[in-house]
């Protein structure tokens, strides 16, 4: 069962680690200085908040892909 639900949603699943990678990356390279930004300055909830980005973008593109393929006549 956890396969199936890994195979339907493996679009969504790299693309939310792609966006918990790419927000340690902007913690780490650009964040925020003096430690008065909300998300900026904690790693943890910019590394969770790219990974939700990335998890949203990823369905929104896994949806796009699976009424492509479900259009056959």
């Amino acid at each position: 069962m956890l396969k199936v639900i890994i195979k339907n949603n493996i679009l969504t699943i790299i693309l939310a680690f792609v966006g918990m990678a790419g927000g340690f990356l902007y913690w780490k390279f650009i964040g925020c200085a003096s430690g008065t930004c909300a998300i900026k300055s904690n790693v943890l909830l910019m590394t969770v908040y790219g990974g939700a980005i990335g998890g949203l973008f990823g369905n929104i593109f896994q949806g796009f892909n699976s009424k492509k393929g479900s259009s056959k006549n």
